[in-house]
């Protein structure tokens, strides 16, 4: 009989406001949630999906800045 092992997650979320002027603001939030892979601790599946929803962040809240002001 082949024993199952648990299935351990991480869960990351991350948000960025961003002052714009004139009481406006700008909001992003991302959360990912991820299982630990064979071979791989909790820290380094915690820094993999922490270092995912970053990048996201970061190319999100431009795309936004971008498009509002190409609205402007």
């Amino acid at each position: 009989m082949t024993e199952t092992k648990p299935v351990t997650n991480v869960r990351v979320e991350l948000g960025f406001t961003k002052n714009l002027g004139n009481f406006e603001n700008l909001r992003v939030s991302i959360g990912v949630e991820d299982y630990v892979r064979d071979g791989e601790t909790v820290d380094a599946a915690t820094e993999r999906v922490y270092s995912f929803i970053e990048n996201k962040i970061v190319e999100k809240v431009n795309e936004m800045q971008k498009e509002i002001k190409g609205n402007g």
